[in-house]
């Protein structure tokens, strides 16, 4: 099935492909565009009136950071995470973040930045509001990596970020965890590197990113249950030749 692009906000960038690009990463990260959606070059250059060689820049943009998958010929469509595929991204997370992490608490310095996300957070969860928690989230993450001292795990961590979005937006999206948990485990995490313990900052970042892994899988199996519990074609048709 094509998708129906929908302009769900005007384009407010001085750059088209970035507009757009803006435009459709919201749309994924959000759940707009659902898992296995259809995004043909054509039918987003109608819906947002542009050429399709700007729509061309901004897919292949999202493809490269792992938002949608293209091949050949072929319009480009949103990611089916599985099972192992959740569980693979937030376990490399994981490794990186936890890293990423106690190199920041050796210098017991919080980057102004992730700073100043944290305090949007903590506005979004007095009111209990929801709509920007993915992508305050994923900057809060992405400003204390960016903070830390290895350019590696950097790198590590942005190719990593672009499919982990699709998770950390189902997360969002089914309300698996609220506003002042994701809050209250940040600032657990922003004192750990503010005191120079190193040890805490790792373990907690492991335990917050496991936290939301645990309750998506939940919400993954539940959601699956039938098709765990539906007998196999082959199984069907070895009980009829009986």
């Amino acid at each position: 099935m094509y998708a129906c692009i929908t302009m769900s906000f005007p384009l407010k960038t001085t750059s088209l492909p970035e507009a757009v690009y803006d435009a459709l990463r919201e749309q994924i990260v959000t759940g707009e565009q659902t898992p296995g959606s259809l995004l043909t070059e054509t039918a987003i250059a109608v819906q947002f009136g542009v050429a399709r060689p700007t729509v061309k820049a901004a897919l292949e943009r999202l493809v490269s950071e792992g938002l949608l998958t293209r091949q050949a010929h072929r319009a480009a469509t949103v990611p089916k995470l599985d099972r192992d595929d959740i569980r693979d991204l937030y376990e490399n997370r994981a490794l990186v973040e936890a890293a990423a992490l106690r190199n920041l608490a050796a210098t017991s310095v919080v980057p102004p930045a992730a700073l100043a996300v944290h305090r949007e957070l903590l506005e979004y969860a007095r009111t209990d509001q929801r709509a920007e928690l993915t992508r305050t989230d994923v900057a809060f993450h992405r400003e204390l990596v960016l903070g830390q001292t290895s350019p590696r795990l950097t790198k590590l961590h942005a190719l990593i970020m672009g499919e982990m979005e699709l998770c950390i937006g189902q997360v969002q999206a089914h309300q698996l965890m609220r506003p002042n948990e994701v809050a209250e485990q940040h600032q657990g995490i922003l004192d750990a590197v503010q005191a120079g313990d190193i040890d805490r900052a790792g373990s907690l970042t492991r335990d917050h990113i496991f936290n939301a892994r645990d309750r998506l899988l939940r919400k993954y199996d539940l959601d699956h249950a039938d098709e765990t519990n539906r007998p196999s074609r082959t199984t069907n048709n070895r009980e009829n030749s009986q």
